[in-house]
């Protein structure tokens, strides 16, 4: 068995964590931003094909104990590097995070596992000096109470670079934090959908691929496929299994809209290009089915208007560098206030970095989630409607002077 170690967003350990045992892997353990578990050489690829939630997977190479700067070489050294790397390897050490440990200056630890890696190669292969001529691959170590994990990248580019996504606009939502929203909401394909602000169409992509059962990874190529002990036979079963397991049997309600018209045409581009990613897995093995696509229309939020009794309504309003400063994001969470009275019988899931969010909105979230994806902190409020509010603002609702748009 191997042992590896996903990555996520701060505060997202618990869905990943659902997630990897849903594959059928056991957990381990986990800290901020990172969960462990064990798995078998299938694990290698598959976890990095399938999970939606992991911005990277690692393989553990070793856990060890060290406190000074021998300890560290001598740990990275003893690793049998040669099964893990090619002759023409080029290795970064490409971060290093440590926590209340002895060893402290990243710099210095770069340096250190650099040379112990390229030292033991060195000895087994009888070169003096490596050609770096070949791929990347990234280490990445971890000294937390100086205890050493040295991990070894498995994915690449981020996990969260799908494929599809040909144009993301300004700030576009992570797809891997549109995956965590989802899971949160514990949203059903059976029910309706909307995002008022779809931007780039991240969160409906991502809700269709996750309505359909298509593995996300499908549409790109990972870090591992440059190892040594790559299988490529088997990654290529492990692939065909996966596009056999998505469905085109279900009837999904899934809808974006934007007030900018030239969003809403990137969001159906890469809409398109999602489906037709998955649809290529299907004609792999046989299947000429089609996935559906999520429906884009151009439209301001106040101008919307609920198309079903209940459903989702799950959005990434603008701020920051899409909205300009913090007293034109309040204005627009004030006026947001729309689409409580407009979609009475809906949940609602709205992620913001904006503090004062619900001052602003108007209504106390039922649950409030802290999320940290790279250097953005910000927060996820739900809002589950009950029974009581949704009779309630049947009541106070008022006619409107002009009918709404039903997407």
């Amino acid at each position: 068995m191997n042992t590896l170690v996903a990555l996520c967003a701060i505060g997202a350990e618990k869905i990943l964590g659902n997630e990897i045992k849903h594959l059928g892997y056991k957990l381990i353990s986990n800290a901020p931003g990172r969960v462990s578990f064990s798995g078998d050489d299938d694990a290698l690829f598959r976890s990095n094909l399938c999970l939606r939630t992991a911005d990277r997977v690692y393989l553990q190479l070793a856990s060890y104990n060290a406190d000074n700067f021998d300890a560290l070489f001598e740990g990275v050294y003893s690793i049998n590097w040669q099964d893990f790397l090619k002759k023409d390897s080029k290795v970064v050490v490409d971060k290093v995070r440590t926590y209340k440990s002895k060893l402290n200056s990243e710099h210095s630890i770069q340096g250190m596992v650099h040379k112990a890696i390229y030292s033991k190669l060195g000895d087994i292969w009888h070169m003096s000096s490596m050609p770096e001529t070949g791929d990347e691959s990234d280490v990445r170590i971890y000294i937390d109470q100086n205890q050493v994990l040295v991990l070894l990248d498995l994915s690449g580019l981020p996990l969260h670079k799908r494929g599809y996504r040909v144009d993301g606009g300004i700030a576009p939502l992570r797809e891997t934090t549109a995956a965590v929203l989802l899971q949160e909401m514990m949203w059903r394909r059976k029910t309706p959908l909307h995002d008022p602000f779809c931007g780039s169409g991240t969160l409906a992509i991502e809700a269709t691929l996750y309505a359909f059962n298509v593995a996300p990874g499908l549409g790109r190529r990972f870090a591992i496929e440059n190892l040594p002990f790559f299988n490529q036979q088997r990654a290529l079963e492990i692939k065909q299994k996966e596009a056999e397991q998505i469905r085109t049997d279900v009837e999904v309600r899934i809808t974006g809209s934007d007030i900018d018209d030239k969003a809403v045409a990137r969001s159906k581009q890469n809409a398109e290009y999602a489906c037709v990613m998955a649809g290529r897995a299907l004609k792999s093995i046989g299947i000429s089915a089609h996935i559906q696509r999520p429906d884009f229309i151009q439209s301001d939020f106040a101008d919307l208007a609920a198309p079903y009794d209940s459903g989702l309504l799950l959005c990434n309003p603008p701020y920051g560098e899409r909205i300009g400063d913090e007293e034109q994001a309040a204005e627009l969470y004030t006026k947001m206030n729309t689409l409580w009275e407009d979609f009475p019988n809906w949940d609602l899931g709205i992620i913001t970095s904006h503090e004062l969010f619900q001052e602003s909105f108007g209504h106390q979230a039922n649950r409030k989630i802290s999320l940290k994806a790279g250097n953005l902190d910000t927060r996820f409020y739900i809002y589950n409607r009950t029974k009581k509010e949704i009779n309630s603002e049947k009541q106070k609702n008022k006619p409107k002077l002009k009918e709404k748009i039903k997407f």
